[in-house]
């Protein structure tokens, strides 16, 4: 048997199982998914699971770091289940007696969740509830760099799911993954979700089967005259460095205006910001880009890490390395997505347009349809920008990559996908959550007509 037919009927002995679970899922209450859910993340955030998934992400992905991948699971788990609690996901889900439509949710079946290396803690249980909720199973395929990680958060979840005596098949993990594997999960699943790199996605896209995908980051944020530079340096710094900066939405390059661009520097500084000259410019290209690609010895790394790597030598106190930039594209590898606690800042002149035009080159090389921001009290500036560039979301004087997916202190859905539109190659704009996963049947009935004259609805033309 060769190693093609193996994996095909490891994969379809895994959706086997999921579709049995599946099957009893159909019957599920409301109340009955949104206490599933509910425990479901209790399990992981209560002391003990959540400070051993912490450690073993940390450990097993050498990215990012405890601290923030545990406020991931406390911020983004907690806040998905406050999003969901009480939302209908089943059943009659909307009547609109105007015009005779009701609306009926139901499951897709069994969903494919493909996990990224730089987000294995709270990625696969937002996932995972986020099917609970919906009455569908999940396979969650994670990087083969962090699968004993995606192996512990199963199985507790696995373990919660039979506690309540319902099928732990509900939550399948594969627990020995290779892109043969993912790639055939994603074949032979009803809906993928891929959260991951650029193939990846293309790859989910390319399966078959529908697919939620997310498009590459390199969130661009603007700084004009009216900011609160004191604030916008703190937040950018909390973006920036959350994580060691594994996000895809944290603040890759900041586009600031000619009147604040030298207190904003130095308040960046204020908060551990190191500015590089030219000399230091060069080598940290060198140590950051190996043959055209980013060197993955400096993604998600302290920045003492990157500072080694591109033989710099930087003071121990810094915290993240600024990087002045004037050119974009490909000659200008600093204006690209850098997965790392590195922050290129442009200047423009009197005219918002200048910015906006920059802010649209930038995501234009890469991050197309992803995200941008802006510190401003300026409503027409914030308008202008919103209405003339080709991003999904735009956070307004916030930190970005706490803020983009959802946080307490703002109306966003709380996810860790997020879609980037036709602008990113992906079929939603959204941040993608539990809605994306049911099948909405419309069920109408007659009304009286709705059938406007020709006077209505050509008016002044008929007349010319």
């Amino acid at each position: 048997m060769s190693a093609e037919t193996n994996v095909k009927e490891y994969i379809a002995g895994l959706v086997t199982r999921a579709r049995a679970a599946q099957a009893v899922a159909e019957n599920f209450t409301q109340e009955q998914v949104d206490e599933l859910m509910t425990a479901v993340v209790w399990d992981i955030v209560r002391d003990g699971p959540a400070q051993e998934i912490s450690k073993l992400a940390v450990d097993e992905s050498n990215m990012g770091n405890y601290e923030s991948k545990y406020a991931k699971l406390m911020v983004k788990l907690k806040g998905a289940l406050r999003d969901m609690r009480g939302e209908k996901s089943m059943g009659v889900i909307e009547v609109d007696d105007k015009k005779g439509i009701m609306k009926v949710a139901k499951p897709v079946g069994v969903v494919g969740g493909i996990l990224p290396c730089t987000n294995p803690e709270a990625t696969p249980v937002l996932k995972a509830i986020m099917s609970i909720k919906t009455r569908n199973a999940i396979i969650l395929a994670p990087h083969p760099r962090t699968k004993k990680t995606n192996t512990l958060i199963v199985n507790i979840m696995r373990a919660t799911l039979k506690q309540y005596g319902v099928p732990e098949d509900l939550v399948i993990g594969i627990e020995d993954p290779t892109l043969d594997s993912t790639t055939e999960l994603m074949k032979q699943v009803d809906l993928v979700i891929a959260t991951g790199g650029g193939a990846l996605v293309k790859a989910a896209y390319s399966s078959g089967k529908p697919a939620y995908g997310v498009g590459q980051g390199n969130a661009c944020v603007v700084v004009d005259e009216t900011a609160d530079l004191k604030d916008a340096a703190n937040k950018i710094m909390r973006s920036k460095t959350f994580d060691h900066a594994t996000s895809c939405s944290t603040e890759n390059s900041l586009v600031v205006h000619e009147s604040v661009y030298d207190e904003l520097i130095k308040n960046l500084k204020a908060e551990g910001g190191y500015l590089v000259n030219a000399e230091e410019k060069a080598k940290l290209q060198q140590g950051m880009w190996v043959d055209g690609h980013l060197n993955g010895a400096t993604i998600a790394q302290p920045v003492q890490t990157i500072a080694t790597v591109s033989g710099l030598t930087i003071p121990e106190d810094r915290k993240f390395i600024m990087v002045e930039e004037t050119g974009i594209g490909p000659d200008y590898p600093f204006s690209g997505e850098k997965l790392s606690m590195v922050v290129t800042i442009f200047k423009y002149g009197k005219d918002f347009q200048e910015a906006i035009d920059k802010v649209n080159a930038i995501t234009n090389y890469h991050g197309r349809g992803h995200s941008c921001g802006i510190h401003s009290f300026n409503e027409d500036h914030i308008l202008a920008l919103s209405l003339q560039t080709k991003t999904s979301r735009i956070m307004v004087r916030q930190p970005q990559c706490l803020a983009n997916s959802g946080a307490w202190t703002n109306g966003m859905p709380m996810t860790l996908s997020l879609g980037c539109g036709t602008w990113g190659g992906n079929i939603s704009s959204d941040n993608i959550t539990w809605r994306k996963l049911i099948n909405v049947t419309w069920v109408s009935k007659p009304i009286d007509p709705v059938m406007p004259s020709d006077e209505e609805l050509f008016g002044k033309l008929m007349k010319k």
